[in-house]
């Protein structure tokens, strides 16, 4: 814990662009988490190398996503928003975790076969160990608490298997990690295939909302969004396109499906796409224009990052040292 609050921990890669499901189902959520918790919220930028990137759009788009971060409502004096990168423990606790992660347990995560499936050129060994810097991440701060969906869940599973493996040889060194049950933010499916998640990483541009695209572009792809040949708008299972048309226009303006089912009775998926659209567009207009203020606040955003960079290190080297003595490494002359 610190200041008697419990610690929580996240972050994202700074690959691609967020998308409208990032915000809704995650990001507009964190804003209300540093009242009950210590927030640490990293822009993962050694996990974005496991895919060969520009380093000159890495450094771009991790800055960009710092400023996101900010943009969207997280208070950099409340939360510690940091780059990765910027704090080594995290390299440096993930050898040492290496160490206590059997190969049995890699081969099992399922997010390592998609991976090596979508880049056969370029299976290396980062993405084989990728949920061992994973768990460092978590670890390294004691952390109580980790908003997680389900596709991160056998990757917490392992960082608890972990934490216990090197408590139970060494004491008490690590918080034992709880998922994060609270409020649920939206499940956004692209606009092109309803059966599967909104993803920065679609090949399709047209399945997902990216949160800088312009109105028209919004315009232009919910008005291009999959529906069915039923002509009725309702929210059910059977009618997947129409149910994440609902979701957003839910998720952007408060409503509940069934007022939505009652404002749109009678109408057709001519006037339900539009509407959603325009609620997209309010919602994103706050957060653009505020990105694009930060932008020019060059020496603010340096100070922020320059100043949580040293708070999270000085977190993360009390974990650290704690470790390198229990495991044997010869304690540091200063």
């Amino acid at each position: 814990m610190i200041n008697d609050k419990k610690v929580l921990f996240s972050g994202m890669q700074a690959t691609g662009n967020l998308t409208l499901g990032n915000y809704l189902g995650a990001l507009k959520n964190w804003i209300t988490l540093s009242d009950e918790y210590e927030c640490f919220y990293s822009v993962v930028d050694m996990h974005s190398i496991t895919v060969r990137q520009d380093p000159a759009t890495l450094r771009k788009r991790a800055r960009a996503l710092l400023t996101l971060y900010i943009a969207a409502g997280l208070d950099p004096k409340k939360n510690c928003i940091y780059y990765q990168s910027h704090v080594s423990g995290h390299a440096e606790l993930a050898w040492i975790l290496n160490c206590f992660t059997y190969m049995g347990e890699l081969n099992r995560m399922t997010q390592f076969k998609d991976k090596s499936s979508k880049h056969a050129d370029n299976i290396n060994a980062g993405l084989f160990t990728y949920p061992v810097l994973m768990a460092s991440d978590i670890l390294l701060y004691q952390t109580d608490v980790v908003p997680v969906g389900i596709d991160q869940m056998q990757h917490l599973e392992l960082t608890r298997n972990i934490a216990e493996r090197f408590n139970n040889i060494y004491g008490d060194v690590f918080t034992v990690p709880e998922a994060y049950i609270g409020k649920v933010g939206a499940k956004i499916m692209s606009l092109q295939d309803p059966a599967k998640k909104m993803s920065k990483s679609d090949e399709n541009p047209n399945g997902s909302i990216y949160l800088m695209d312009d109105p028209d572009t919004i315009m232009r792809k919910f008005k291009r969004a999959v529906t069915d040949s039923e002509g009725m708008i309702c929210y059910r299972p059977e009618q997947p396109g129409v149910k994440n048309l609902i979701d957003i226009y839910c998720a952007c303006t408060g409503k509940t499906p069934q007022e939505v089912e009652r404002e749109f009775a009678g109408k057709g998926y001519g006037e339900l796409k539009p509407a959603v659209g325009e609620a997209v567009i309010a919602v994103l207009k706050p957060l653009q224009d505020e990105v694009a203020r930060l932008s020019q606040e060059k020496s603010y955003l340096d100070g922020i990052i320059k100043e949580n960079a040293e708070k999270a290190n000085y977190y993360a080297m009390k974990t650290l040292r704690k470790v390198q003595k229990k495991v044997g490494f010869p304690e540091r002359i200063r």
